[in-house]
């Protein structure tokens, strides 16, 4: 039924459609993670929050590996109104 016009087809690079990624996870969420864990091995050393923070790192990394949204949604559920108003 959709028939392709000629000429009306535009190129998009993939990095315009996909979300950017560090290391597995969403950009703000890797800074933000990584920021915190450094924080508190570093500067309070607290040693074990290292491998704390690679384990979240690695099941956040699994949870967008399966749907690259997934962080966002999350994020925008915990921000939600916990109930509904009349």
């Amino acid at each position: 039924m959709t028939a392709r016009l000629e000429g009306l087809e535009v190129p998009l690079h993939r990095s315009l459609v996909e979300p950017m990624l560090l290391a597995g996870l969403p950009r703000t969420v890797a800074l933000v993670l990584w920021t915190s864990v450094g924080a508190f091995a570093f500067g309070l050393h607290q040693i074990w929050v290292l491998p704390l923070g690679i384990g979240v790192h690695l099941a956040a990394a699994a949870a967008t590996r399966a749907d690259p949204y997934v962080l966002d949604i999350v994020a925008l559920a915990l921000g939600a109104q916990k109930r509904l108003d009349p």
